[in-house]
């Protein structure tokens, strides 16, 4: 059963793969399989299909994952390939493998040091981020939030106004808002909003991130002008939708 993975000691990656095309479809003639590992940024991998063959690349964080690990991937990666269903058990080993602490730390480092965070400048043209960072975290925080990198984002957006980075410790404020047709009180909801993901850390428990726990969203609702706020957006998510897709 694909269920129930054996694991056979003298296996190397590309025999998970022919192991897991053949428990998908016995008939198939498994094609040729190349598997190699690849710096991504995140635990992120990819299989695909060219001139017949298979080129499988795996996130080079998880080359020290044991046997077992990987041939979970094998079965889960190829399911996916195939349009086949995810095996449980395949799923469920993959899944603690990947929650660990060790890895975590892995995926973070990897961030940290592969990734690319653009940064412009945290003086707009009518807003500045670091005296509006600076009043907030006096007034609601008795100065108590670490100041991190602040920066308007390089283009407008609409879908998110506000990204708290842990990783690179950078809060990105959508371009959009920096306009005078925007309450200074929205800019400040947004900015209050991303620090809030500083005063509180992200939870993990039993292998889930929790970003918005009850007492973020409490603390949330202490902004002065929160529902003048959270309405203000409702209201003009269209125009910014405009705005951003200008040329």
């Amino acid at each position: 059963m694909i269920n129930n993975l054996e694991l056979n000691g003298n296996s190397s990656l590309p025999d998970f793969y022919t192991e897991a095309f053949q428990a998908f479809d016995r008939n198939r003639d498994v094609p040729e399989i190349d598997v190699r590992f690849y710096p991504y940024i995140g635990i992120n991998h990819t299989i695909r299909v060219r001139d017949g063959k298979v080129f499988v690349r795996i996130a080079e964080m998880c080359r020290d994952m044991p046997p077992v690990g990987q041939q979970a991937l094998a079965f889960i990666l190829v399911a996916k390939l195939l349009r086949k269903k995810v095996p449980v058990n395949a799923r469920e080993i993959y899944s603690n493998l990947i929650k660990t602490v060790e890895m975590r730390e892995k995926a973070t480092e990897s961030k940290r040091s592969r990734g690319r965070k653009v940064i412009s400048t945290d003086k707009g043209a009518v807003y500045d981020l670091g005296e509006i960072f600076d009043c907030l975290n006096r007034d609601y925080f008795r100065g108590s939030v670490s100041k991190p990198v602040l920066t308007w984002s390089a283009r407008k957006t609409y879908r998110i106004l506000g990204h708290h980075d842990a990783t690179h410790k950078t809060i990105v404020i959508s371009k959009s808002l920096d306009s005078a047709n925007v309450p200074k009180y929205v800019v400040e909801s947004v900015v209050f909003h991303e620090m809030l993901h500083i005063h509180h850390p992200t939870v993990h428990h039993n292998g889930r991130r929790y970003n918005h726990t009850p007492a973020f969203r409490r603390d949330e609702e202490k902004f002065a002008y929160f529902d003048e706020a959270e309405k203000w957006i409702e209201r003009n998510v269209r125009k910014l939708k405009k705005e951003a897709k200008r040329k």
